[in-house]
This record gives structure tokens, C-alpha cells and sequence, in this order.
């Protein structure tokens, strides 16, 4: 049964390795696959080494996959390659912020799907539109973007770079997003839409404003305003491909 759920958003940037990691013990996973985990994979190497897990971090770039820390099996793939040579190999896939980077959301589904195992397991978590900051984001130019991005939101440029981001096939749980998910093959078992961010963090008026807002869209939710969304798709067991 599909369960779609709104939320304040909070703490599930930070909680989220937590619940991959929940996920992994109560499905069983044995062998999974981190795309675009890059210089930051979502597990650490203690859960994995601790429950002899069989993970393997892919990403497009080597210079990120070089930054990750020693003892990961890592891959260089291109996710989204219309040729991309399906595994059916992996009980679980997950991202964390990748999908926003990609020019052809059909296509990464669509070869998700043929990484797993009948009865496999995916889970993403992303931000969506049209949260203002994302649809600046998507629109503005990038290197002003990644200007803007270290005035409201400082990071570590070495462990965090900054990527053009597309936006494609993010959004909250919309009916042509449910669709479009649904018509890839997989089966919905949870789809978790949160309001609001914390790009406002160091400006206070803005941030009180925001804060009312997301406060009215957590009271009356719509899936065209959500920030960020947290998704576990499965594949049928039944499934050809």
C-alpha cells in the first residue's frame, strides 16, 4: 500500500543515513549499491563492514569517488546512459541529493529498476520543486548560483562540491510524479514530502517569514510547494527486467 505522509522538515538530511541503515537490517540486504555517493557515501564503513554488507558507491566522477574515505568498492558509471547494461544484481539502491542532478529523471528510474533484484528496493532522497530556493537554482546561471549558495548556506567545497542541478522528475507526490513512477514498474510503499529548508538560517526576517509559511503549508499541504521528499520504491518480484 502507498503511504504519502507531509512533514515539517527538520532533521531527516541528517537522520537519513540513519534510516537507510534501519531499512538494510529489517529487509535483509546483503548486497547494495550507492549512486552517487561520490566523496560522501550514505553508509559508513563500520555498518557496513559490522553487517558484512557487499556495497558498492558508483558514481560518474573518479574525482569524487577518490575523495571517499579507503575500503569502499567503488564504480565509474554513468547512472543515466540510455545503454546502461542492466545488473539485476542489488537487494537495495540508494542516493541521497543526487537525483536534482540529472538531465533525464525516465532514464535513471529506468535503470535503477534494472539494477535490483525482483522484490529489491530503492530508496531516494532529494529536493523538489518548486521550493523557491530549488527553482532559483534550477533557473539561475551556475556560477552565481554557487555564489549565492556560500552566503546562505556555507559548506566544505572539498567534501560538498557544488553540481548543476536539473531537477528532473523532482517533485513532491504529485499524481504525473506518482505516474511517471508507477509506469517505470516499481510499486510506491512510502513517499515522505517535507516543507521547508534552512537556506534562510542567516537572515532573520526572511527566516521568520519562511517559518510561518511552512508552518501554513504543513497545516494545508499541497505536493506542487514541497522542499524535499524521501522515497522507498520496490520492485515486483514478479518483474521481467
Amino acid at each position: 500500500m502507498m503511504n504519502i505522509s507531509y512533514l515539517y522538515s527538520g532533521n531527516e538530511w541528517s537522520e537519513y543515513p540513519a534510516f537507510v541503515q534501519r531499512s538494510v537490517l529489517e529487509l535483509g540486504v546483503r548486497k547494495l549499491c550507492d549512486v552517487g555517493g561520490g566523496a560522501n557515501p550514505v553508509l559508513s564503513m563500520q555498518f557496513i563492514n559490522d553487517n558484512r554488507l557487499d556495497c558498492t558507491v558508483l558514481d560518474i566522477s573518479i574525482t569524487e569517488l577518490d575523495k571517499a574515505p579507503t575500503g569502499y568498492k567503488k564504480l565509474v558509471q554513468d547512472v543515466e546512459a540510455e545503454d546502461f547494461v542492466p545488473t539485476d544484481q542489488f537487494d537495495l539502491v540508494v542516493t541521497k541529493m543526487m537525483a536534482e542532478h540529472l538531465r533525464n529523471g525516465r532514464v535513471f528510474h529506468r535503470n535503477v529498476f534494472s539494477m535490483l533484484k525482483p522484490g529489491g528496493v530503492a530508496i531516494h532522497y532529494f529536493p523538489t520543486l518548486y521550493a523557491l530556493p530549488f527553482l532559483v537554482n534550477k533557473l539561475m546561471p551556475e556560477r552565481l548560483s554557487s555564489f549565492l549558495l556560500d552566503i546562505f548556506l556555507p559548506r566544505d567545497r572539498h567534501r560538498l562540491g557544488k553540481f548543476p542541478a536539473y531537477y528532473s522528475w523532482c517533485y513532491g507526490p504529485t499524481s504525473s510524479m506518482l505516474g511517471m513512477l508507477i509506469e517505470t514498474g516499481f510499486e510506491i510503499m512510502q513517499y515522505r514530502a517535507f516543507f521547508g529548508n534552512s537556506y534562510y538560517s542567516r537572515i532573520p526576517l526572511v527566516r521568520n517569514l519562511h517559518d510561518a509559511y511552512t508552518r501554513f503549508l504543513a497545516k494545508h499541504p499541497t505536493p506542487y510547494l514541497t522542499s524535499f521528499a524521501q522515497v522507498v520504491l520496490r520492485k515486483p518480484n514478479n518483474a521481467l527486467v
